[in-house]
């Protein structure tokens, strides 16, 4: 049986302002084109479906144009788990719906975690067995207590999500075992997740929260249950594995939701369960294969195309300039983030720069200009208004206003960002 791995699809979100709605369909075009050359049995859609707890009608239809599309095809499963940027109540909604398309939607953690686990079969023969884990949030997994250090939090957060994947894996465990007692030996165990694993990789502008207060919940593979044959993870946006684990993985974003990922290659994964497999050569330059016996497993990580190019320009007006010349010899039609580094202050920079790209493709996105930004950083304390600040920054004058010792402002601030993390949290759909 064939799995693809995808997750933090982010459907919705845009750069600087600029929709990126192009893109998006591209991609789940591409994908839709994948399934069917690759002859996938199952697609795992592992949290992060759309930016924002609110997702617009345009994002709404791109995802359920899509799952349409995928029931329609070779592909004979889907599973989608909610993300930390998705309502669990908006994702639930046509959960019953979607399973008459073999659409299996967990949003968020059920009471009966029975609910989690999915047999996946054929012919009334059992295939593989879905631990569809999705984003578990602080108050699912943590009760509080009165006078609770930070690493009293920590150590129950870790637990909190340790005891889930062991209850939710043994459920798994048992079916398995009795498929087996029924002449069904070797059915695999996929599970999923979305969350922060110790030792990930990040970059800078992806967007990526943390997920959890405190200096944890940056979980290690320890923390996953031996059974689990594939993990299939979400949250960050650098395709990884975790630890030496090759089959707990971290599949990526599809596209760069910033400009610190414009030069990363996107992928998604490809799982393979069969008794038969062997090491085989790959092509180096679009797919890495490795293979894991002891599972009966083979992963393939497969390019996704750039569909829209993104390009960051550093540097003086003569580098800026070019560049663009470069670019324009290219035809390209890139969305620029230029930040001019020169020692001159250049108070038309956007002028300029709007004038070399006349007859281009090109759109400036972002211009940091940062001589102009230090001589109005110098004197912005006396005119500066709240569109200066950040929640944090004001948190912080706060602070500083009631003259507030250093040894009581870790405790304040924590505190502070849990209850900004519960209301990012907040489920606004929920009645």
């Amino acid at each position: 049986m064939k799995f693809l791995h995808t997750s933090d699809w982010h459907l919705g979100r845009s750069l600087y302002g600029r929709k990126r709605y192009a893109e998006f369909a591209a991609f789940l075009d591409w994908l839709t084109q994948t399934i069917e050359d690759e002859k996938v049995d199952a697609l795992l859609v592992a949290g992060d479906v759309f930016d924002t707890s609110t997702p617009s009608n345009r994002a709404q239809e791109l995802y359920y144009r899509f799952i349409y599309r995928v029931a329609a095809s070779c592909c004979r499963h889907v599973v989608v788990v909610a993300g930390n940027h998705d309502s669990p109540s908006f994702l639930n909604a046509p959960k019953e719906l979607l399973r008459a398309l073999n659409v299996y939607v967990v949003g968020s953690m059920t009471e009966a975690l029975e609910d989690e686990v999915f047999v996946l079969q054929a012919n009334d023969t059992p295939e593989v067995i879905v631990c569809a884990v999705p984003y578990l949030r602080d108050k699912d997994i943590r009760t509080v207590e009165p006078g609770e250090t930070i690493d009293d939090k920590n150590a129950k957060l870790v637990e909190g999500l340790k005891t889930h994947y062991a209850d939710v894996c043994a459920i798994a465990e048992q079916k398995r075992a009795e498929f087996k007692s029924a002449g069904h030996d070797g059915i695999p165990i996929v599970a999923t997740g979305h969350l922060f694993t110790a030792g990930g990789k990040t970059v800078d502008g992806d967007g990526v929260r943390e997920l959890y207060v405190g200096s944890l919940a940056h979980v290690g593979e320890e923390v996953f249950p031996s059974s689990i044959d594939y993990l299939a993870l979400g949250h960050l946006h650098v395709p990884q594995a975790v630890g030496s684990a090759e089959h707990i993985r971290y599949c990526g974003s599809p596209i760069p939701m910033g400009y610190g990922e414009a030069t990363q290659e996107k992928k998604v994964v490809l799982i393979e369960f069969s008794p038969q497999i062997s090491q085989m050569a790959a092509d180096e330059k679009t797919q890495k294969e490795i293979c894991g016996n002891p599972r009966n497993l083979r992963i393939t990580e497969k390019n996704i195309p750039c569909f829209q190019e993104l390009v960051r320009i550093v540097g003086s007006l003569d580098d800026i300039h070019a560049k663009l010349e470069e670019l324009k010899k290219e035809e390209s039609s890139a969305w620029l983030e230029i930040e001019y580094t020169g020692s001159d202050i250049i108070g038309n920079l956007r002028e300029m720069l709007d004038e070399a790209m006349a007859d281009s493709a090109m759109e400036i996105r972002r211009i940091k200009n940062r001589r102009v930004m230090e001589r109005v950083m110098s004197t912005i304390a006396e005119d500066e208004t709240l569109d200066d600040l950040d929640a944090g920054d004001v948190f912080t004058r706060c602070l500083d206003a009631f003259e507030v010792p250093d040894e009581d402002r870790v405790e304040l601030t924590v505190s502070y960002n849990e209850i900004i993390k519960d209301l990012r949290e907040e489920d606004v759909n929920a009645e």
